[in-house]
């Protein structure tokens, strides 16, 4: 008696997106800068996290999916502690549109004596 064994292979090819999330800072405040921390969650509580280039842009590949981004930044001068918070809920990527999110901050400035 012979037994054929058959090998099933499944593979499951994800695509991934290109995010781009754009940190929108109050009139009047800093200008953007490098290296805020920027998450992305995902409703199947995946985090993926950035940080942001020069000019406040956060860049992800993530799989398609609905997401929440958000950022909590503390950013130092000699004069001034800038505290920064933002998020944008529940948007979708997909690999058929842009993909670009903004999230506008509100700041908290406090002034540091010496």
């Amino acid at each position: 008696m012979t037994i054929a064994v058959a090998a099933c292979s499944y593979e499951e090819e994800v695509e991934l997106c290109d995010v781009s999330v754009q940190l929108i800072y109050p009139e009047n405040s800093i200008d953007p800068y490098k290296g805020a921390r920027v998450e992305l969650c995902a409703r199947t509580s995946s985090v993926f996290v950035d940080s942001t280039d020069a000019n406040g842009v956060a860049h992800f590949l993530v799989p398609a999916g609905v997401y929440n981004a958000s950022t909590s930044e503390v950013f130092k001068t000699y004069d001034y502690r800038y505290i920064f918070n933002g998020v944008k809920s529940l948007f979708v990527v997909s690999p058929d549109s842009t993909n670009n999110v903004s999230i506008k901050l509100t700041m908290t400035k406090k002034r540091i004596v010496h």
